[in-house]
């Protein structure tokens, strides 16, 4: 009782961090595989958390269990099938927006939000991250976008570990690597962060393929 005294005020509305992998979903149409991607959402605190997830085109995806649980310090594994694979839909932007909430409670304690694209192949990707220009248009797109439920298909998602021993290391070093590669790189005008946490790109370029190497891990188990 005196545990859920002292974490019940910071449990507020849209306050809540919402850990989920990857941030961001690419579908190829010439690959058949690419058609079914994972999400994995991590419940890293010490009580159960409900899910739900939402979609700007829900018409568009199959999610395998758009609602479920996440027990205490464990993951799940949701799966997501591209439906709609036509050239019209090629390079157009939508996004998915993980919602959860304490099982005793309705009000959505946080919310993490996935983007998801459709390109007609792989060999066809951009050469570089997206222009400004392109965030500046997404950012204007999604601003006034709309979430919809998303029409679930009946499945088995469970579940699974991730605290005890390496597993939660994993997941903890795993975020790690995801602030250090936030963090300003070396040479960067920014004041808001003290110098000493600006990183060199070879440090960021480690802490990408340990990340790389973690998600491999993590998927496994």
């Amino acid at each position: 009782m005196q545990q859920q005294q002292h974490r019940q005020p910071e449990l507020v509305e849209g306050s809540l961090p919402v850990f989920v992998f990857p941030t961001e979903l690419v579908f190829y149409a010439d690959e058949q595989t690419s058609h079914k991607q994972v999400l994995t959402l991590y419940n890293p605190y010490e009580f159960a958390l409900k899910f739900k997830v939402l979609c700007t085109a829900p018409n568009k995806y199959i999610v395998v269990d758009a609602t479920g649980a996440v027990k205490p310090q464990c993951c799940v594994d949701i799966v997501i099938r591209h439906r709609d694979v036509r050239a019209c839909h090629y390079g157009a932007y939508d996004k998915f927006r993980l919602q959860v909430s304490e099982q005793s409670q309705r009000k959505a304690l946080g919310h993490k939000e996935v983007t998801a694209t459709l390109r007609p192949s792989a060999s066809q990707e951009p050469p570089g991250p997206r222009s400004q220009d392109e965030e500046r248009r997404l950012k204007e797109q999604f601003a006034v976008s709309e979430f919809f439920e998303q029409t679930a298909a009946s499945g088995q998602t469970e579940s699974r570990p991730v605290a005890g021993g390496p597993s939660l290391l994993t997941v903890l070093l795993g975020l790690v690597c995801m602030a250090a590669l936030m963090l300003p790189t070396l040479g960067e005008q920014e004041f808001t962060v003290p110098v000493y946490l600006h990183l060199s790109i070879n440090k960021k370029l480690v802490a990408a393929y340990v990340l790389g190497l973690l998600t491999m891990v993590i998927l496994r188990t």
